[in-house]
Formats: structure tokens, C-alpha cells, sequence
């Protein structure tokens, strides 16, 4: 599997659904790293439009209690990689997606100003499918191509304490292996 991302920034032959929850890197910012996330609604429920709903500010607070306190965030990914290994994109990587809140990288803040969020249909409960690991790894090897990340990080890492995505089922070493010969570290 080979996956592209054109100038404009959107993968090529990926499926797209356009959130209004992005808007425009600083200047002269660069995409640096890329994020890996974990997301189910409803919690630990998998399959069901919620992820893309909450993305595109459609999320009805009447179909699940834990809607009501969510459906108000206005929040993205650039990509979200379903359980199947179906991937969608939110938002074109030039444009910042609003994954990370408030993060650190490096000492420098505000991770969304120069990331990549990917989303995988996840939890802290249940492993990933080895389906999303080969479209994760393919996808990061093509933004690599695309932009110059140097890094790939979990949320957790960038936000210690305030979240536990991917999980501590995320296994990482699947993830290092294939990106030994991208350029790509952990770090």
C-alpha cells in the first residue's frame, strides 16, 4: 500500500470528509510531527458516525449520554483510520487540524501549528487491528515524503497527564520497525 498527499495536501484516492474545525499554519510554519490519537463514540463502541460527526459539529447530544458532553468542542484530525483500515481525511495537512490542544514538543507549544493529528478508532481497552498499523504505517510514509516531519509522537507524549491516547495497547514497536528507513524517529 502506497499512499500520496498532493500539493494541496490532501491524500490521493483517500476518502474526504471536510471539517470546518481547521484554519491556516502560522507563516512559515512547517509540518514537523505527526501525532498519533486514539478516539471511539461512544466510548469503546466502534463502527457507529459519531467520530465524523463530532469533526464536522453534527453530533446530536440525544443519542448517547456522553454526547451531551462533547457534542459543544469544536475539534478535528487530519486523518481518522477506522477499524477496518478505512481511512478518511478531515483536513488538507497544509491547513492546521485542532487535535492536540495544549501540547509540547521539543519545548516548543501549540503542537497544532506545525502537526499532523491521525486519529485511529480506538481505546485504551482494546488493541489495534493490525489492518490500521499497515494503513498507519503507509500514510506515514507518505507524509514524510510530503512534508518534513521528523517525528512521530503520541498524544500522551505531547500532553502528559491531561491525555492517555493511543493507549498503552498502541503497540509502538510495529510502528518503529516499519519506520526504520523512512527518517522518522520517536523522539
Amino acid at each position: 500500500m502506497r499512499i500520496e498527499i498532493d500539493a494541496s495536501g490532501w491524500g490521493l484516492g483517500v476518502e474526504r470528509i471536510e471539517s470546518p474545525n481547521q484554519d491556516e499554519r502560522p507563516a512559515g510554519c512547517e509540518v514537523e510531527l505527526a501525532v498519533i490519537h486514539a478516539i471511539s463514540l461512544p466510548p469503546d463502541q466502534f463502527g457507529g458516525p459519531g467520530v465524523m460527526q463530532l469533526f464536522c459539529n453534527t453530533l446530536d447530544p440525544a443519542e448517547h449520554p456522553y454526547y451531551q458532553e462533547i457534542a459543544h468542542l469544536r475539534v478535528s484530525a487530519h486523518f481518522f483510520v477506522r477499524r477496518d483500515g478505512r481511512l478518511i481525511q478531515f483536513v488538507p495537512t497544509t491547513h492546521r487540524a485542532w487535535h492536540a490542544g495544549q501540547s509540547t514538543w521539543r519545548g516548543r507549544s501549540r503542537c497544532n501549528d506545525f502537526s499532523v493529528g491521525i486519529e485511529l478508532e480506538g481505546c485504551d481497552t482494546q488493541g489495534f487491528e493490525e489492518r490500521q498499523y499497515q494503513v498507519l504505517c503507509a500514510l506515514l510514509a507518505g507524509l514524510a515524503r510530503r512534508h518534513p516531519i521528523v517525528s512521530v509522537m503520541g498524544h500522551s507524549e505531547i500532553a502528559p497527564g491531561r491525555k492517555t491516547d493511543p493507549g498503552p495497547l498502541f503497540r509502538w514497536a510495529n510502528l518503529e520497525l516499519a519506520l526504520a528507513g523512512s527518517g522518522l524517529v520517536r523522539a
